[in-house]
């Protein structure tokens, strides 16, 4: 039978397996791997959602709020962290690797025979290749539905490229930090706190290190002796990609013929940009006129910064401010 309702529909995604193929063998790998699954599948059903799949090393979900659907990412990872933890204390190393990704869109849906269909489907689908190990991205649906003092756990990354469609897709991730109670904050400020906004950007290409502060933007990433950040390579144009501050968030956008390549974390989708631009958040690389799977191709890791949060640095480490 088909029906069409507002669902909240959750994609996560386990990470760190490959690992546990390679020293574990085949047989033993997938069984850990499933019951694993099966392990954080049970955050589905303490939240009154629907599975609607398992995904090999991923599984689909459904609920009726957004509520629910947040309050399931959430004890997904902290059962993640409890299997984390009993191994380290097993001593198998092979586990100790292994991180959740979880995404959640919201919209209409179809149900049909057990399956859900439609936008919000595709992109939380699209969306978990955008997150890092152990990040909840949401969109501004899900944030929509949360009550006030839980809108202020989120931080927003601005709107992203989602592969497949044509509107960017405004983000939100779940900030990690050590929060107040929700009763805390909604007593203290009435309304949720602000989203802390990133400081600076910090761009590593072999031996150049630097540092980069709002006041900085834009960066200019080209071979010319002029460009900011200079990367003296041939399949690097003069002028190759620009980063630019839009206020709450950083864009790169592709100045090349050859194209620019972005991946954020460490297995996330290949986002390519020919004259395109999309958000940088959290952390990956960015690969400058070829793939990063070709060795030659010169690839910058970046990261976006909450100096807040990092370590001093010792005096006279690489750091540009104007």
């Amino acid at each position: 039978m088909t029906a069409i309702r507002e669902r909240t529909v959750l994609f996560a995604d386990l990470r760190g397996s490959t690992g546990l193929y390679e020293s574990l063998g085949n047989a033993e790998a997938s069984a850990l791997v499933t019951q694993t699954v099966g392990q954080i599948s049970e955050a589905v059903l303490e939240s009154g959602g629907q599975l609607i799949k398992t995904l090999g090393d991923g599984l689909m979900a459904a609920f009726e709020t957004p509520r629910d659907g947040v309050r399931a990412a959430q004890r997904m990872q902290e059962l993640l962290e409890r299997t984390v933890q009993r191994a380290r204390r097993l001593n198998n190393p092979a586990m100790l690797a292994m991180r959740l990704q979880v995404a959640l869109a919201r919209g209409e849906v179809v149900e049909l025979n057990g399956d859900c269909f439609g936008d919000a489907v595709n992109v939380a689908a699209r969306l978990i290749d955008h997150a890092g190990d152990g990040e909840i991205l949401i969109t501004a649906e899900v944030l929509a539905g949360l009550h006030h003092a839980s809108k202020g756990r989120f931080r927003s990354l601005d709107r992203i490229s989602v592969r497949g469609r044509v509107e960017p897709v405004h983000v939100y991730r779940l900030d990690a930090a050590p929060l107040m109670s929700a009763d805390a904050a909604a007593t203290q400020f009435g309304e949720p706190m602000r989203s802390v906004e990133p400081d600076g950007m910090r761009l590593i290409w072999q031996d150049l290190d630097r540092v980069f502060d709002i006041d900085a933007m834009p960066i200019i990433l080209g071979r010319s002796v002029q460009a900011t950040y200079c990367i003296t390579d041939a399949r690097v144009s003069r002028s190759h990609a620009r980063i630019d501050w839009q206020g709450s968030s950083f864009e790169l956008t592709d100045l090349s013929y050859n194209g620019t390549y972005v991946r954020f974390g460490d297995s996330g989708e290949l986002l390519s940009l020919k004259r395109g631009s999309c958000t940088l958040h959290g952390s990956g690389i960015i690969s400058l006129g070829g793939l990063p799977s070709d060795e030659q191709s010169p690839i910058v890791r970046f990261e976006v910064l909450h100096f807040a949060d990092t370590e001093p640095q010792p005096f006279g480490s690489p750091r540009s401010r104007r």
